[in-house]
């Protein structure tokens, strides 16, 4: 497939009488071009159980305007944006092309897509310009038809018919949208509550798989509580939500995450990589913290598994960001103290690292196991293993799980204290694995109280905050680890070319150098962590 480009826009609905607002002088537009009018005609295409819908992937192959062809939308990161990647009509169209599904291979897994919605659409769009005549958007208003194809033998076809708009940004900003929104809203052209118009056409069969609410296990006392040992069980506040339907859609939006950043690696987003490996980490987090919701005999397994595909990635972004790192460094330095062709060394080496990370990343998501891992998390979540605490009111099961975490930070806190009392010359290593150790435990007291905040609010929001400090404060003390073993790596490289190797010994220091100032400014941070967490669990 083609890269296609990053799709910003906004959705309005729009009623029978409706007229579009003229526009000019909002936002920077100075003038409206000709309007031009094209007959869409669209096919989407999704397994029976729209799995592709669920996941905010539209797959369609659509003939009429400029832009014919096989289209693929996929999600991002950044809020009202989709990606999209485009692929010739071709001859066949009774099968989609392989090229056009591989991006959503995690999605599918191996499940083929068939026709499910056509879609036949008048559209007049019109540009808007500025004062130079750039085009900064596009208003699209469109008369549409939809048809949710018989999802079985013997069931009918349904046709829905409604007015839309939708504007576009082209050399426009978020202003811009945020100016004609605020212009069409005064014209009674509001904001649309779905989507995209497929979901419009089939929102009853997604209604249908939306997943039901969790039931707790029957060994729940009906008020919701549980019967402990020289005490009472806790009465379920029945205003708030659950601790399972608290944890469960943690883990749903993860499990999301996980496939969206699968998806960005398929496609070359550079941040795919570190998007899935963090969202392995928050996934293995969440099923370790709330083992009191979720059993564990069914959750560790799917923790291994989530362990193992993020420790194939770790080598495809860890020498990129060292060698990068270091190359500024370089940069930084004065000319007389850089010896050699150290930035053209550097260079060359990272180049040949990302693409040997490119490589295993591709062969990591190729694997069988992964996305035998996709299909568990599913099967989790479809059926999750609840246990007692599940039915509980969230507060107090989310409470409890930021207590134990913290209780876990804490003792490798005081080991690292322990270590930091030896003799640092001597014990370095052990100094070092000590505060990575601090940091991996940090990292899951913050995932948790990601969790938390949503019911405890502010105390959890402050532990979060003071929690991301720490990790970004021991995360650079980690990556000097890296960076020192890429400057030994690279002195060696250059004694073999007959290189002057001076610049990589100075590099070596300054990572030294900046690894201490890390853990000076984390044991300064420490005291503020310790608090965070007795009034996140005391919230």
């Amino acid at each position: 497939m083609t890269s296609g480009q990053l799709e910003v826009e906004r959705k309005f609905e729009m009623g029978p009488d409706a007229v579009l607002p003229d526009v000019t002088g909002v936002g920077g537009i100075a003038a409206v071009g000709d309007v031009v009018t094209h007959d869409l005609d669209a096919t989407y295409w999704d397994t029976p159980d729209l799995r592709l819908a669920r996941a905010r992937v539209t797959l369609r192959r659509r003939t009429g305007g400029t832009d014919a062809g096989w289209h693929l939308k996929l999600p991002t990161a950044v809020a009202g944006s989709r990606r999209e990647l485009h692929a010739p009509l071709g001859v066949r169209r009774t099968q989609v092309p392989r090229a056009v599904t591989e991006p959503v291979t995690a999605v599918l897994r191996g499940v083929r897509p068939v026709p499910v919605a056509t879609l036949q659409t008048t559209r007049q769009v019109t540009p808007l310009l500025d004062d130079g005549g750039r085009v900064l958007a596009e208003v699209a208003a469109d008369t549409v038809t939809g048809t949710a194809l018989a999802a079985e033998e013997g069931a009918a076809a349904t046709t829905t018919t409604w007015r839309e708009v939708e504007v576009e940004l082209v050399e426009g900003d978020e202003a811009l949208l945020d100016a004609v929104t605020a212009a069409l809203a005064d014209a009674g052209i509001r904001p649309s509550a779905v989507p995209s118009k497929l979901s419009r056409v089939l929102a009853d069969r997604l209604a249908a798989l939306a997943p039901a609410p969790p039931r707790p296990p029957a060994a729940v006392a009906e008020d919701g509580g549980r019967k402990k040992k020289g005490g009472k069980g806790r009465k379920r506040d029945r205003g708030g939500p659950t601790a399972a339907e608290v944890v469960l859609a943690a883990v749903r939006a993860q499990a999301r995450a996980l496939q969206t950043a699968d998806i960005g690696v398929r496609t070359g987003d550079p941040e795919g990589v570190h998007d899935l490996r963090v969202a392995c980490r928050r996934l293995r987090s969440v099923l370790a913290a709330f083992r009191p919701v979720l059993d564990r005999t069914a959750t560790d397994p799917v923790r291994d598994e989530l362990q193992w595909i993020g420790g194939q990635l770790s080598g495809a972004r860890d020498g990129e960001v060292a060698l990068e790192h270091l190359r500024s460094v370089v940069e930084a330095q004065p000319v007389e103290l850089v010896r050699g062709p150290v930035s053209a060394r550097l260079r060359s080496t990272e180049v040949a690292d990302v693409e040997r990370g490119r490589k295993a990343a591709v062969r990591a998501l190729s694997d069988r196991r992964h996305l035998a891992l996709l299909d568990s998390l599913d099967a989790l979540l479809a059926d999750p293993p609840l246990l007692a605490a599940a039915g509980e009111p969230a507060h107090a099961v989310l409470a409890d799980a930021v207590r134990r975490t913290g209780k876990r930070l804490r003792s490798r806190v005081e080991e690292a204290r322990g270590r930091e009392a030896a003799d640092p010359g001597a014990h370095l290593d052990e100094t070092e694995h000590a505060l990575h150790e601090v940091r991996k435990a940090a990292k899951r007291v913050r995932y948790t109280a990601e969790v938390a905040a949503t019911v405890l609010g502010a105390p959890a929001e402050a532990l979060v905050a003071c929690t991301k400090q720490v990790q970004d404060v021991l995360g650079e003390a980690q990556d000097t680890v890296v960076t020192r073993q890429w400057c030994l790596r690279l002195a060696t490289a250059a004694v073999g070319a007959g290189e002057d190797t001076f610049t990589y010994g100075r590099l070596h220091g300054l990572e030294e150098a900046r690894a201490e100032h890390a853990d000076q400014a984390f044991w300064a941070l420490e005291p503020g962590l310790r608090a965070a967490v007795r009034a996140a669990a005391r919230a």
